[in-house]
């Protein structure tokens, strides 16, 4: 609680952290608290050492704490590159809900930069992702979080909603998770209204006024309470915001003057240009028109360097009310100029709404017919691949010396005396015998490999590498299944295999290449069994 978070998108990293944990902490507090230039040195220092001590997870957190330092600092081209790098990492390492949270921040930094299609292909991705993701996952909710910032970005500020209220499903007043949730749609919602301010729905921006300043209201006093004031500015300058838009003036100016200085001081920048918005809109309304439009200004230019549109709309609206309240007669045609301006981006949304349902769609079809595609080829009692896969791999070795493997070894597999099991111990235990060798195959055998089964008892590897790799894998299956407990499925049976292995040669059709590793198959049958030939 004494860290008053405003921005969950930065986890809290899982314990343990060995020797490295208050380093951790402190890039995560300085990224939380939109301290982005001394989070940026920081996870300099920490990468340097991460690398040197060789842990990869502390290198990946220093990577996202240098990517939200460079967003927040507006290096929206450096963020992304550090974003994709990011992103290589969590697909490599199967990490589904890591690859949902970078791909929606990733999504936020191609939409400020004005890559708005492929914004939403990352949206779409991570959605599709995290509605497969467990949500007892413990990076599930920070998923969440940066898909809802995402969302945002784009002005999609229902799904932005949506994503920050499945936050605090089910949490406990004063619980972290609901903290985090409630601050960032408290967020969501002050900007929302402001956006509808502009199209001449004010019925709605005061209704989502008042919510956002129930929910700010609450934490800020909540920080106060405990000692921590400094540590909540975001939503002090978010309230103030939402204070004076329902007509508190005097309490928006409390809030909004007092932090301006320090947060520019702390290269606070985005705190700091809410709280410029909420102090020129509380001077605007005392009708100190000058110092109004000098925090605009100052807001404005904070804004452009961040490269958020919609936020430097929203400061041109309210210096065109500045200027109506100034010179009534000219000023209206500047607020009627920008209203249907934003009238006609408001449209755009929609059609941007239409975009997300239409790439969401287009994906999923892509990964039923990936499913489907995946099913045709594969085994259902084993799960390798099946006679179809075979035939495959097969047929690549004959299309032509450009797309032939460098090397190749094709070793063939096959149970020893299958017949006597099935007929001793029934078909059903055979089968159980066929699913724990695909299992020995599937566990011994290297990412690039190919496991099949292409027969009833018969299987085969596609091995990329040279004889002397194959032998070591065949091997290792071999060792295992004859050391596997197969007493515990039939009392007193014993299950081997032998295996023949041949090397694809320059010339060599893929015909050939099995003739000459079933050749060495027969061989290792012939020498008595339980043993590879190459």
């Amino acid at each position: 609680m004494g860290t008053g978070v405003d921005d969950r998108r930065l986890p809290v990293f899982p314990d343990p952290l060995g020797g490295f944990k208050v380093l951790v902490m402190r890039m995560h507090e300085l990224t939380i608290k939109g301290r982005n230039p001394e989070a940026l040195r920081a996870a300099d220092v920490f990468e340097l050492i991460a690398r040197l001590a060789g842990d990869a997870r502390g290198l990946k957190f220093a990577v996202q704490t240098r990517m939200y330092a460079l967003i927040g600092l507006g290096r929206l081209q450096e963020a992304l590159a550090a974003g994709e790098s990011l992103l290589r990492q969590h697909r490599a390492a199967g990490n589904t809900v890591d690859e949902a949270k970078t791909l929606a921040d990733v999504a936020e930094i191609l939409i400020r930069l004005g890559r708005l299609d492929e914004g939403l292909q990352s949206v779409a991705r991570a959605i599709i992702l995290l509605d497969q993701a467990p949500r007892a996952h413990a990076r599930y909710l920070s998923a969440l979080s940066s898909l809802g910032d995402a969302a945002r970005a784009a002005e999609l500020y229902e799904l932005a909603d949506t994503s920050a209220r499945s936050m605090t499903d089910g949490r406990p007043e004063g619980h972290p998770d609901r903290e985090a949730g409630e601050l960032q749609r408290a967020e969501f919602l002050v900007e929302w209204a402001l956006r509808l301010e502009h199209i001449g729905r004010a019925d709605e921006a005061i209704s989502r006024y008042q919510l956002s300043e129930r929910l700010l209201g609450y934490w800020v006093e909540v920080y106060r309470r405990a000692g921590h004031p400094a540590d909540a500015p975001l939503a002090t300058a978010l309230l103030a915001i939402a204070l004076v838009k329902l007509g508190q003036v005097d309490e928006a100016v409390a809030l909004a003057g007092p932090m301006i200085v320090p947060m520019r001081d702390r290269g606070q920048f985005h705190e700091a240009r809410l709280a410029h918005l909420a102090y020129g809109i509380a001077l605007r309304a005392r009708g100190d028109y000058r110092e109004a439009r000098r925090e605009f200004v100052a807001a404005e230019e904070l804004t452009a360097s961040a490269g958020q549109t919609t936020q430097r709309l929203i400061i041109q609206h309210e210096l065109a009310l500045l200027a109506v309240a100034e010179h009534p007669e000219a000023g209206r045609h500047v607020l009627t100029a920008l209203r249907a301006q934003a009238q006609h981006l408001w449209s755009l949304r929609l059609e941007r709404i239409a975009m997300l349902r239409q790439a969401r769609r287009r994906m999923e079809l892509e990964a039923e017919w990936t499913r489907a595609d995946a099913a045709a080829f594969q085994d259902p009692l084993t799960g390798l691949g099946n006679r179809r896969r075979f035939d495959q791999q097969m047929a690549l070795l004959d299309r032509g010396v450009e797309s032939r493997p460098n090397r190749l070894v094709l070793l063939l597999v096959d149970v020893d005396k299958f017949k006597d099991i099935n007929d001793t111990y029934s078909h059903g235990v055979g089968d159980r015998v066929l699913v724990e060798i695909a299992r020995a195959l599937q566990g011994h055998c290297r990412r690039a490999d190919v496991p099949v089964r292409f027969g009833g008892d018969e299987f085969a590897i596609f091995v990329p590498g040279d004889l002397a790799t194959a032998a070591r894998i065949g091997e290792r299956i071999r060792r295992s299944v004859a050391t596997y407990p197969w007493h515990e499925i039939a009392p007193g049976m014993r299950v081997t295999v032998s295996m023949g292995a041949a090397a694809l040669r320059d010339g060599m059709v893929a015909g050939h290449l099995f003739d000459a590793a079933d050749r060495q198959l027969y061989a290792a049958k012939h020498r008595g069994r339980d043993q590879l030939a190459a």
